[in-house]
């Protein structure tokens, strides 16, 4: 079984995610939308299946570090968790902040930010391609001598702390946000307006951008995604089209240098024969519109029961994928994304993507046969498998093809009315 602190908590995090949604529902507040929260939750699935071939790698280069380069072996003791704690924050801050700073690590870094949305779902929407990027940050770590299952546990944690700051029910916290990385000032860093981009990148403690000079006061409401909208509920596109605009953009420059300049400079930048630097647009709060698509209700029932047994799909693959072979792997790995592709794309084109969606439904029955065959019970299984095969796809037919009314989920929502809960903090 897996130990890492982050898969183990997944059922907290859904916990979590299932009170704020009680608080949205008591409080009448619009706080998720389910195509927005879904990609969401679909990104960081994305994110810890490709993490399951990155991270090996990235934990390998740091183990060498650690044998041939530390000067020397730190011993684990309360006193040294605690200090590699505060280390392992610092260094992330460094991480993150350039991540925003090089365009190339902003191209893993910016799926993260481009919900539009605000909640806790948001926590989990990470770019599969990031730790590629930011790995390189943490290697002075090893050299100082800290061993590399206590880093990989106190990293973990690190990266567990910032779930709580997705959240726009929770205002300012007096004292605290002198000291800790709060709501309030993640949710700058989410924010995109000009004053806000760039700022706030502490993962625990805010006093490192108070120190460097990235610190931001939440003032005004943010806006937030990022000012080129990605357009998609498709978790796959989500982190592939960031790296092939960056592409099509290296094309058409023919300077090596202006190449480089791109991939290393700043997001935004061009050379000034193609404009120059694209500064962040102001933000006109009045015509502002967030990215959606009509649908119907009973679509949106089938992505959402076919995406909570994905879940349960994934969660046994994460907790017992020791135990699977490579080939296993790859192709479990392979069956979760594309469910996540399909019922994304669902939400977006759901005629086009029917053939597949069909497809889908019948590689996951054989999918679970194979998985129980040696089961007393597989003969059940696969009756079980192929009756919900079929209702799967008349229901999506009739969802497609016969439903015409949309549901009030996905009509265009100003921000004006998703962003209710800030607005009622700076009321108080």
């Amino acid at each position: 079984m897996d130990i890492n602190p982050i898969v183990l908590s997944i059922p907290i995090y859904f916990l979590l995610i299932g009170i704020e949604l009680i608080v949205q529902f008591i409080q009448k507040k619009q706080l998720y939308r389910l195509n927005d929260a879904l990609t969401n939750i679909g990104c960081g699935v994305t994110q810890q299946l490709s993490g399951l071939f990155f991270k090996v790698l990235v934990v390998a280069a740091y183990q060498l570090v650690y044998e041939y380069l530390a000067i020397i072996q730190i011993p684990v003791n309360w006193y040294t968790i605690a200090i590699l704690f505060v280390l392992v924050d610092f260094c992330y801050y460094w991480a993150h902040r350039m991540s925003h700073e090089v365009n190339l690590f902003w191209g893993g870094h910016v799926v993260h930010h481009q919900s539009e949305d605000y909640n806790l779902s948001v926590a989990l929407r990470q770019g599969s391609f990031q730790v590629i990027w930011t790995s390189m940050f943490y290697l002075p770590l090893a050299i100082l001598g800290f061993d590399t299952l206590t880093f990989v546990s106190v990293s973990a944690f690190v990266t567990l702390y910032q779930f709580w700051i997705h959240t726009e029910t929770i205002g300012k916290l007096g004292w605290l946000e002198w000291v800790l990385n709060t709501p309030s000032h993640h949710r700058v860093h989410h924010g995109r307006n000009p004053k806000y981009i760039d700022r706030n990148h502490a993962g625990v403690f805010i006093v490192w951008d108070r120190l460097f000079g990235t610190f931001q006061v939440e003032e005004e409401k943010p806006t937030y995604g990022v000012t080129q909208a990605v357009n998609t509920w498709n978790p796959l596109w989500a982190n592939l089209k960031p790296y092939i605009a960056m592409g099509q953009q290296l094309q058409k420059m023919p300077s090596l240098e202006d190449k480089l300049k791109l991939l290393f400079y700043k997001p935004g930048w061009l050379p000034e024969s193609m404009g120059g630097y694209q500064a962040p647009p102001e933000i006109d709060i009045r015509s502002y519109q967030k990215y959606n698509k009509k649908s119907t209700a009973l679509l949106h029932a089938y992505i959402l029961v076919q995406f909570v047994v994905a879940m349960l799909g994934t969660a046994l693959f994460l907790f017992n994928e020791g135990q699977l072979s490579m080939s296993e792997k790859i192709a479990s790995a392979a069956l979760i994304l594309l469910s996540l592709i399909c019922l994304g794309s669902l939400f977006e084109v759901p005629r086009k993507i029917f053939p597949l969606e069909a497809f889908r439904i019948l590689i996951c029955t054989t999918a679970i046969y194979y998985f129980g065959q040696h089961a007393s019970w597989a003969s059940s299984i696969l009756v079980m498998g192929a009756l919900s095969a079929l209702l799967s796809i008349v229901w999506l037919y009739y969802s497609i093809y016969k439903q015409t009314v949309p549901t009030m989920l996905d009509t265009k929502i100003p921000k004006s009315i998703t962003t209710q809960a800030v607005e009622e903090i700076y009321s108080e």
